[in-house]
């Protein structure tokens, strides 16, 4: 366990700022890149821990992925029913998304049993979400009292179902359509709230004949896909920690570039407009996997309270975190419904995020499924965030420090590693900026 980090209070960010390539993207552009025939090119990876950990688990399967450096890998597809099992369980760490695509990608395989297994956090994520549509698409597939381990037989003959998303999750719906790859028909998931549409995107990209309309998202079976290049956007759930951090701290004024903005990625940003945030978004563009993505410029600016409902959820459902932070220091009294999921998160977030801006001198009260934030227009007093081994939780005490009177002190910052490696760096050549 590293020492604690002690985060000061600053003046103005000013400059561009680079956050690390989109993890959702990431961990699709390994594991899609696995089942196609061929090599794909992968630019702007963004590594980390849960990002390594697919990547691990990939070449555990029997894929080859070459690492050349600076956000650089060839992924050496083996087909769509390439993969092996290894010996042993596959270790997706702490790795949720890795743990329910891999479930869609082993049940269609044509053979072998695949063993899914993880940390101690990962053990206790719910996986009946995504083991139940399996089994009725044909899958056999065994969780551990409705959490991981799980093991996939392989080698069931999948049907094409029409499923009806009881939680609003991307992950459940992309292991679906995943295994509806190999199915004996189309498959459908049918979703009340939209979420992100990343598999959706990268599938098309490689060949996938994927339509959306009305809530209903369809893929066919293929035979085949077929992708040369994916180009990882900037990630906007790193990127919010440093739109927050420019919004709230007086005179600042960023740039970010080449941020992903696609479905289910920019609830942050319309989130704080509505507040009075300032974001210009310009060179809107799209990459050759299908990926929206922009230039962003954010300056500070006071903030007003406001409601978060229950549908905007799924599309800011990372961001929470950092925008209950906004919220304390917003005119005004703010209320966040609909937002249980975060209890089975790294930690329990609802929880957690109370604690740690309770702790910097917050006033922010936990709900069955939200906050209560009381918002006081000024810098926070500081203290100490206790992350409970959440990365977002240690990320959310750096920019309080940053806007805080005393500085705050983070236990565990080597948890941030999960998600964003480089984020301590990038805080402490900003402060340094500063001091000089």
């Amino acid at each position: 366990m590293s020492a604690p980090w002690f985060v000061a209070g600053t003046g103005p960010l000013v400059g561009e700022f680079v956050v690390n390539g989109d993890k959702s993207v990431s961990h699709r552009a390994l594991l899609i890149g696995a089942l196609c025939d061929g090599p794909v090119e992968v630019e702007g990876w963004g590594e980390s821990a849960d990002t390594r950990a697919t990547l691990e688990a990939v070449r555990a399967l029997g894929v080859t992925v070459e690492e050349h450096g600076f956000g650089r890998l060839t992924v050496h597809g083996v087909g769509l029913t390439g993969l092996r099992p290894p010996v042993g369980a596959i270790d997706v760490h702490n790795a949720g998304t890795l743990m329910r695509l891999l479930s869609g990608i082993v049940a269609m395989q044509t053979s072998g049993t695949f063993s899914l297994d993880g940390d101690a956090s990962i053990r206790t994520r719910p996986m009946e979400r995504v083991a139940g549509p399996l089994r009725a698409m044909g899958a056999d597939i065994e969780t551990t009292a409705g959490c991981p381990p799980i093991v996939v037989q392989a080698g069931q003959q999948l049907r094409g179902i029409e499923h009806v998303m009881e939680v609003s999750s991307a992950q459940v719906k992309s292991a679906i359509l995943l295994a509806g790859l190999r199915a004996d028909g189309p498959t459908t998931v049918i979703e009340e709230i939209p979420t992100r549409d990343h598999t959706e995107r990268m599938l098309r990209a490689a060949g996938a004949t994927v339509h959306t309309t009305g809530g209903r998202v369809v893929i066919n079976p293929v035979e085949r896909l077929q992708l040369e290049r994916v180009e990882v956007p900037g990630d906007m759930s790193s990127a919010a920690f440093a739109i927050v951090a420019a919004t709230l701290i007086p005179e600042s004024r960023i740039f970010l570039r080449g941020v992903g903005m696609g479905a289910g990625r920019t609830g942050l940003l319309e989130v704080l407009e509505r507040m009075g945030g300032r974001i210009a978004v310009f060179n809107r563009r799209t990459t050759d996997a299908g990926e929206p993505v922009a230039d962003l410029e954010v300056a500070h600016a006071e903030l007003s309270a406001t409601s978060i409902r229950p549908e905007e959820i799924p599309g800011l459902v990372d961001e929470l975190p950092i925008l209950a932070l906004a919220a304390c220091v917003a005119h005004g009294r703010t209320r966040v419904r609909g937002a249980g999921e975060l209890r089975v998160k790294e930690s329990d977030r609802l929880q957690s995020v109370c604690e740690a801006l309770r702790g910097v001198g917050g006033h922010i009260e936990v709900k069955d499924d939200g906050w209560f934030i009381r918002g006081v227009p000024t810098r926070l007093r500081g203290g100490l965030v206790e992350p409970h081994g959440d990365h977002r939780i240690a990320m959310l005490g750096a920019i309080a420090g940053l806007y805080s009177e005393q500085g705050v002190t983070i236990n565990e910052p080597e948890t941030i590693a999960v998600s964003f490696p480089g984020f301590r760096e990038l805080i402490e050549a900003a402060t340094a900026v500063r001091r000089s």
